[in-house]
């Protein structure tokens, strides 16, 4: 299931320049729409520096997630065991997790939990970042899915444990 619903989206990508540029553009540049509106958000007021401090935290905590995963973990990507049209270059690390995706879910699930229309249009652009990194060709949908999960999961859990210390 993975991998035929891995094919049917990667499928699509090379057939138009303009959505590939898109989903190129989304894949690599998003992460710099999120750190800029956590930037924002970090001066403009007192709950909102609350919020920054907690999305940073919880990036670092996924990073942390990320790099134990991969010591321990290696699925290979997707180029590496069968024909897909890659757009962009990659590493050849493991598939599994998306940091991509990780990161950008660790954000956006912080922001929704302060903020809910933020964090709503936050969610569908990681969702975006999610569908491209499968579009380009470098990750399975398991992979985008057990990311964005460990992306939340860890800024709930953070938003949790902060509301205990108040």
């Amino acid at each position: 299931m993975d991998v035929k619903l891995f094919q049917a989206i990667n499928f699509l990508s090379g057939r138009s320049l303009i959505l590939d540029k898109i989903m190129i553009l989304i894949s690599n540049r998003v992460r710099y729409v999120y750190i800029l509106i956590l930037i924002i958000m970090f001066f403009k007021k007192y709950d909102y520096k609350k919020m920054s401090m907690d999305a940073g935290i919880s990036v670092l905590i996924s990073l942390m997630i990320n790099i134990i995963i991969k010591l321990f973990y290696f699925k290979p990507r997707p180029f590496l065991k069968r024909r897909v049209r890659i757009l962009i270059p990659s590493k050849m690390d493991s598939s599994f997790p998306s940091k991509h995706t990780l990161l950008v879910f660790a954000v956006s699930t912080t922001v929704f939990l302060y903020h809910r229309c933020l964090g709503l249009i936050m969610w569908g652009l990681s969702l975006l970042t999610g569908l491209s990194r499968i579009w380009v060709g470098h990750h399975y949908p398991s992979d985008i899915i057990g990311s964005a999960f460990l992306g939340s999961f860890t800024s709930m859990f953070l938003h949790k444990i902060s509301r205990f210390q108040k």
